[in-house]
């Protein structure tokens, strides 16, 4: 987080000791600045003055606790949190006896909370009541949301906007009677939700009549505009984010400039004078460090690399690199467990590579090759009919652990990927997408016979290290879930029902559980600040039969890809 006039100069950061920081939120007598920080593991909301002394947690609890806002009188905090069963809800806390109470409830999820001047009401964007589809041709989720009014005790809960696009961050005038927000059409919220949006995507700010819901569009110019909020003298501060010239950072209604960069929630002090902020810094990924989990019997670890599996031991893990040159040159990459350091075992510069996988014995590495624009090239990729996930084709690898011996297993047009070893080393599975159909297939390694195991719009197959299941994500009733199935295609069962994104599995090392991630918790802020693909994504962990689910993660950030190993626990 850093602060700085309104007018960008005199910039330094708040914090002598930096971390996760974001969200800030200016107390009404200018005295004290509120914001959200993971310094501690989860997300939790902390107080500091605004010359960086006197830092004090607010909140202590292992939910996700974030986008705070003070009440007129600043006794007061308005908050998003997951305490209430995981999904993004409202509540209130007195600062004085730092005693909290649920103020919204439902599975919809609200976000950026403000306070009324007169301390009336208090508005706030939400998903209540929408579907989150999928973006047109893809598989991320759009973000539906209306601005909505509610009483600080709970009653009185109306919609003040038409739904079926969004509109978010309402901020109250100093009339009480309006409030400001951005909106954009749903489509929009997975282009917006990039750290920089291709142009053509402009959002617009919004000055809404809280008694009547008219609005009338307020003169901003240009760009993806984010977080508006209102200053003295009729001028609104806001924040582009897009990657159009004069650049991204905050600007005025009124023509003027303030900070620059890549800036995402901005507060300003009363009098308008100075502003809060954080951004989005540049920083080096360590190849491996350890975050917060919500039940301490799972270890968590983060890495900077993609799509990684451990091997048997333990002691190395295999990943995805990212490509290097444009959307092109991902790499297959070995890293030690315990130093974290990595070497390149395999890359080619005009293809890209795909989910490595070790095999049972750990000599070999069986990966696939392709250009995959899917994953490695934005949003630019539509998939509107079958064919199109083809993708100009993709072929199932394999090299030996120090990189030599490389060798192509399958040939042809088809898109072959996600392959996954039997635990005797003779077969693997994989899926494939054609031009005419979809599917699971099992090759044997020594004859290079191929044999088809499902015919759905099937994904992620891991074959169990028991041997007995292989488990994959399919797209069923407009969302993806997940399955097991018996190597000789037998036995079919569904494990999940949430309508919630399952997928990104990995088995534990004795084949009794599953981990994976899944939307089913919903958004817990809005796409334009968190920049994630799928923001939503929360690590959980099942039986194998589909039993004893448990969350692990709760933030805001898109977890994916879990590998799992045993520390011998």
């Amino acid at each position: 987080m850093w602060i700085a006039a309104a007018d960008g100069s005199d910039e330094h950061p708040l914090l002598s000791s930096p971390d996760t920081d974001y969200d800030p939120a200016w107390a009404p007598d200018g005295s004290s600045i509120v914001f959200t920080s993971e310094r501690d593991g989860s997300a939790e909301l902390y107080r500091v003055k605004p010359d960086g002394s006197a830092l004090e947690r607010l909140t202590n609890d292992p939910a996700y606790d974030d986008q705070a806002a003070f009440s007129p009188d600043g006794k007061q905090l308005v908050f998003v949190t997951t305490r209430n069963g995981g999904h993004a809800v409202l509540w209130t806390m007195d600062l004085a006896t730092r005693r909290a109470r649920p103020l919204t409830s439902g599975s919809g999820g609200d976000y950026r909370p403000s306070w009324s001047p007169d301390g009336k009401w208090i508005a706030f964007s939400s998903s209540r009541g929408n579907p989150a589809p999928f973006s047109r041709g893809r598989w991320e989720r759009l973000q539906l949301a209306d601005i909505y009014l509610i009483r600080p005790d709970g009653s009185g809960l109306k919609k003040i906007t038409a739904s079926g696009n969004f509109c978010g961050s309402p901020k109250w005038m100093s009339d009480s009677r309006h409030v400001v927000a951005y909106c954009m059409t749903a489509e929009q919220t997975l282009a917006n939700r990039r750290p920089s949006p291709d142009p053509g995507n402009d959002t617009r700010l919004i000055s809404i009549d809280v008694g009547s819901g008219a609005s009338t569009d307020l003169p901003a110019g240009p760009g993806v505009k984010i977080n508006p909020s209102p200053l003295a003298g009729n001028d609104v501060g806001y924040i582009r984010k897009d990657k159009i010239e004069p650049g991204a950072g905050i600007y005025y209604t009124s023509g003027k400039r303030g900070p620059r960069g890549d800036i995402r929630a901005a507060s300003w002090s009363p009098d308008g004078k100075r502003v809060v902020f954080h951004k989005r810094m540049n920083v080096t990924s360590l190849p491996i460090r350890k975050v917060f989990s919500r039940d301490p019997a799972y270890e968590l670890s983060l890495t900077g690399t993609i799509l990684p599996a451990f091997n048997r031991n333990g002691q190395e893990f295999v990943s995805n690199g990212r490509p290097v040159q444009g959307s092109l040159g991902s790499s297959v990459v070995v890293t030690n467990t315990a130093t974290g350091r990595s070497r390149i075992v395999f890359q080619d510069n005009k293809r890209n590579v795909l989910a490595p996988q070790w095999s049972p014995r750990g000599d070999r590495i069986v990966f696939s090759v392709g250009e995959f624009p899917a994953f490695f090239d934005g949003f630019q990729r539509l998939f509107l009919k079958s064919a199109d996930r083809v993708e100009g084709g993709a072929q199932i690898a394999i090299i030996k652990s120090d990189g030599s011996g490389y060798e192509e297993l399958t040939a042809g047009g088809d898109n072959n990927a996600f392959p996954s070893f039997a635990p005797d080393g003779t077969r693997f599975v994989f899926r494939t997408f054609q031009k005419d159909g979809y599917g699971l297939r099992i090759m044997n390694l020594e004859t290079k016979a191929i044999t088809m195991l499902t015919s759905e719009y099937d994904n992620f197959p891991l074959w169990s290290p028991r041997g007995d299941l292989i488990m994959f994500s399919r797209l069923v009733d407009s969302a993806y879930e997940i399955y097991t199935i018996k190597p000789d295609g037998s036995s079919l069962k569904r494990l999940t029902y949430t309508k919630g994104n399952d997928a990104h599995m990995a088995w534990s090392p004795d084949g009794e559980y599953i981990a994976f991630a899944s939307s089913r918790m919903g958004f817990k802020d809005e796409v334009s600040y968190t920049d994630a693909p799928q923001p939503y994504g929360e690590l959980f962990v099942m039986r194998y039969d589909g039993t004893g689910v448990e969350q692990l993660t709760d933030n805001q950030w898109e977890e994916g890809t879990p590998a799992w190993h045993s520390t011998g626990q």
